[in-house]
Order: C-alpha cells, then structure tokens, then sequence
C-alpha cells in the first residue's frame, strides 16, 4: 500500500469515528477511574463505546464528557500502534479487573494482538490504552476541525446477548466538518417530528399496550389508511390474474422441519407444545400455500398458479429490537406465492416488476432494486441451481431496464431475490417488497405438475410482496409524509365546523350530502369557539376544512380553508367533492 493511500485510509471518517471512541473512553476513565471498558466500534453517522460502571449515568454526564474529551483533544496526544504478549496481557487485564477486556483477548490467544495508545509525546504518558486492531488518526490535532458531539445514553447487553450483563452504551455523532454536523441535527430533529409513534398517538391511529408487546392495536383511523392499502394492493393483484386464499394462523412443527424454517428460525418463532405435538404461530405464509397446491393433481396447463393472502404472522424478536411499527412480532403481509414452469420465470418476474412499479408510483415514491444472492452458509440445494435462479432474475432486471444494486450473500436460505427498496422524504432507505425466486420449497414438499410427455415435474415457486407488511410500511409512510397523507389515504378528509349551535342543522345537511358522496368527513359539533375548532383540525392535518357561519346558511354555501393552505373563499358543497373525486 502506497503512503497516500495509508494516510488516505487513517483520515477517513470511520477512523475518524473510531478514534472519537478511543477518545470517549479516556474521558470515561477520567471520570470513573474503576470503569470496566467494553467495546467501541465506528457506526453510521458516528460511534458508541460501551461501559459497566459504578452509577447510572444521566444526560447531564454528556456535556462534562464531551468537555474532557475537547481537552484530551487539545492536548495533541498521538495514536501509537504497540504489538502485546498474550500472556502477559492477559495477567494484566486480570489484574486491573477489564474482564470484559479479559474475554475478548481470550479469544485472540495464538494470533497477533495490539494495542493502542493515546501517548503524549513530551511526557511520554501513556494516557490511555485498548485493545484495537485500527487504523486511528495519527494525532489527535486531527480531531479538532471534525464536526463531533455526543448524543445519547443507552443500554446494551455485554455482545449483544441477553444472558450477558446490560452495559451503558454513549453514543456520539461525527462528520468531516462542523456543517455537516449541524445538517444532520437538522435531519434528526425533522425525524423526530414526523416520528410514527409519535404521529400514531396524535392522530389516533394505532397504540402499542405491555399486555401485547410488538403487535400494535389498530384504531378506527389507523384502519381507514389499512384498508385503503389493502384495496390497493388487491384491486392492482387481481389485474394481474392472482387469486386470494386464506390460511391457518397455527401449524405443527412438523410443516416447518419440512419447509426448513425449523432448522433455520426456530428461535425466532412462537411455539408450544401441546402434550402431544409441537404447535407454532406461523412466521411466514409459504408452507400454507405449498398445502392449497397439492390438494389436487395439476397439468402444465394450470401453471402458473397464483395466490395471493393477507397472511398474518408471527416472530419472536428480542424486546431491545421493537420500534413502533417498523419492528413488531405480529406482522401482516400482502404474500403472494406463484407455482409455475421453468419456462415461465422470465415473465412472471418481469410482470411482478411491472406490478411494484405501479404500486409504489400511486404513493408517488420511487422503488430502488437490488439483486440479493446466494448467502455464505446455512442455503439449501445446490449451487448450480442457485446460479440458474440467480441469472434468471439477473435477465429480467436487465430486460426491463432496471439499474438495481448488489446485496453479495444477502439471499434467503432457500433462493436469491430482489429486493425492493424506497428512500423517505429525509433521504432514508428502508427495505419493503421483494420477489423470491425458490427452486427448493415445492421439491421438499414433493409438488408435482404433469407435464405435455404426462412425466411428473416439480414446479418451481416465486414468493413476492409489494408493501412487505402492512406495520412497516404505514410507519414508513406516516414518517414520509410527517401525518399529513395523501387525499386518498388520510382517514378524515373533511371536517364540518359550524361556528355556532344556530349553524348545526345546515352543517349536518352538508355532512350527510358529503358523506352519501362517500367522502370521509366529520362533524365538530361542540360548543367550542371555530378559532380552536381551527386549530385542533389543523394538528390533526385535515386536508378539508369547511366552516359554516351564518353567511354560509343564507347563501347554501360553505367556507373552504386547506390544511396550509388557509381560507380560500366561499364554495357550493358540489364543489367541493368535485375537488376531492377529483385528487
């Protein structure tokens, strides 16, 4: 390696992060001389640094670290590489009590172990020391002009494992300049304001309960933008000649040690035994449509078969792991399972392409793609199978002139896939629909099909998903467009606020005339002032709203104001769901 590409490496913003880490954890000590120190990696946007310490810390406790850490700074200390002795080293972390240290070089005994230390050069004090394998910055004078700050306290089990003890995990942000810095607050602080759980409770959507943890409770509205997706997803799967079936929440686990979920999910699924057998919620809906398909005897002339399910379904995650509706334990999948010939792959890919295409385009949002393949270890089947699918779905992507990325072992355990991704209106990515080309599931199962020569064939089997699952992708969505949702999906598109108790009959006059147009509306018919009637509609981001005074009685009209649009004027009631019919 060339020295510009050894000093390109050590300034770049990952040794940057991880040196901040090092750093973090010299003003830990300095603050807590009996600190046990854990691990403390770079991550995206910064880093953290894990510690057991002898108090709780408070968010108070970040403003003096980040004080000793400008001062440690300051100092101009450097970061020098030193090859340790594992004996000798581990007698010492014996000594000194670092038993998390202690563990972790446990584990490198018989391979090179180093150390680095943050050095004052005048002095020749070692001011702090960790087991690291590198690259740092080579003083911390190159720190000084990073944009840095610490962000947040949290727990963490000791590797990530619940059996272990919980650590304090500090986490900081850090970027190549201070502006950059200040635009990522910036997106932070938009994030938090358009936060789903937060939205959800403010605009009476869905709650989460410690009686249920993970599976949110949908209310009446939060159902509206449900039913209106799932309208959708039908109406466009059902142009596309798939047909809907419905399946069994629970299963015995002799469906999965078939499938293979068994040996490759069980921690992550709901299971009890009944007495007799091993009973599981189902974690996906595969196995149940493999069950429909050979309940007859099917031809050539019946593939491709296509099923289509609302399928609900479990998954045990850690209680660390949930986060609104973007990670639960119940889940809701718009499934879709296609048994079909080898010659009919090329098509029914390139319509499923077509298909997400057209449904991410009524949410105006832009899908990306990536080819996900054949993972490292735990696949089943062989590997010239695994190269036939991968290429196939490779063509199609190409034939339909799609630029997609690559997800390098990234394939579920039975078949590569695609997998289709969409950027929120902050810029973040998240994973949503995929298409899965399996050529093992039908085989274990032993599906056939006959064929024109009247021989048994195994079909080969697509699973597909535009939305993902439902929770996901209205969290997503309620992020995106910070509660304020299209016309089509808001759950109340209307609100009727008639100014006085003289003004009520008119106003349900006009609400039974929107109403019987099929507009979403509501009547505020409290005998509180329009001022706040106004404003609480406004919060609850009303796309319409129709204020009725006494000029509005005698004139047969209304007065039309838009969620941040303000008052627009007078307007007949026609004229009004004409605008909503037409959006």
């Amino acid at each position: 390696m060339t020295e510009e590409k050894i000093k390109k490496e050590k300034t770049s913003i990952e040794t940057v992060r991880h040196s901040l880490s090092h750093v973090l954890a010299a003003a830990v000590l300095e603050m807590f001389p009996e600190a046990k120190l854990g691990i403390g990696p770079n991550i995206e946007n910064g880093f953290y640094y894990d510690f057991d310490l002898p108090r709780n810390l408070v968010p108070e406790d970040l403003k003096v670290l980040e004080k000793n850490m400008r001062q440690i700074i300051n100092r101009d200390l450097v970061f020098e590489k030193r090859d340790v002795d594992y004996g000798t080293t581990f007698e010492k972390l014996w000594q000194t009590g670092q038993v998390y240290k202690k563990e972790l070089i446990r584990k490198l005994e018989g391979q090179p172990i180093t150390y680095y230390d943050l050095k004052d050069v005048d002095s020749n004090e070692i001011v702090f020391s960790d087991l690291c394998a590198g690259p740092h910055v080579e003083s911390t004078r190159e720190l000084r002009s990073v944009g840095w700050k610490l962000d947040k306290i949290a727990g963490a089990y000791w590797l990530g494992d619940e059996k272990n003890p919980m650590m304090q995990r500090i986490y900081g942000f850090a970027f190549d300049s201070k502006d950059e810095l200040s635009s990522h607050e910036q997106t932070i602080a938009e994030a938090a304001k358009r936060d789903h759980k937060k939205l959800g409770r403010e605009l009476d959507l869905f709650s989460f309960h410690p009686e249920a943890p993970g599976m949110p409770f949908w209310h009446e509205k939060g159902m509206v933008i449900w039913n209106q997706l799932e309208q959708l997803g039908k109406s466009i799967r059902k142009r596309y000649g798939y047909t809907e079936i419905k399946t069994p929440l629970l299963a015995k686990n002799s469906l999965w040690i078939t499938s293979g979920h068994w040996e490759h999910y069980k921690d992550g699924m709901f299971s009890f035994d009944s007495g007799e057998e091993i009973y599981c919620l189902k974690p996906m809906d595969c196995p149940f449509n493999v069950k429909i398909y050979q309940t007859k005897s099917r031809s050539y002339k019946d593939l491709p078969i296509r099923y289509t399910e609302i399928g609900r379904n479990h998954r045990k995650e850690q209680s660390g792991e949930l986060n609104g509706l973007l990670r639960v334990q119940e889940i809701t999948q718009d499934d879709s399972h296609i048994f079909l010939r080898e010659d009919q792959v090329f098509q029914e890919i390139s319509n499923l392409l077509k298909m997400v295409k057209e449904f991410y385009s009524k949410l105006s949002i832009e899908p990306i793609f990536f080819l996900s393949t054949r993972p490292e270890t735990g696949y089943i089947g062989e590997i010239a199978t695994w190269d036939l699918a991968e290429d196939s779905l490779r063509k199609v992507l190409e034939s339909e002139k799609i630029e997609y990325g690559l997800k390098d072992k990234d394939g579920a355990f039975y078949g590569p896939k695609i997998d289709i991704n969409i950027k929120d209106a902050l810029g973040r990515s998240w994973q949503l629909a995929t298409i899965q080309l399996d050529f093992q599931l039908p085989s274990r199962f032993g599906c056939e099909y006959i064929d024109e020569k009247g021989e048994k064939q195994t079909p080969i089997m697509i699973h597909a998903a535009a939305f993902g699952s439902f929770e996901r992708m209205i969290g997503i969505l309620t992020e995106h467009f910070a509660g304020a949702f299209p016309l089509w999906l808001t759950p109340v598109q209307v609100k009727i606020l008639p100014i006085a108790d003289r003004h009520f009959d008119y106003a349900k006059k006009v609400y039974d005339t929107l109403f019987d147009a099929e507009v979403r509306v509501e009547l505020d018919d409290r005998t509180e002032s329009v001022g706040k009637k106004i404003r609480e509609a406004e919060m609850q981001k009303i796309p319409f709203m129709l204020v009725i005074g006494d000029k509005e009685v005698e004139a047969g009209m209304v007065a039309l104001r838009k969620y941040k649009e303000g008052d627009l004027g007078q307007f007949e009631v026609k004229e009004i769901i004409d605008q909503i019919k037409k959006k």
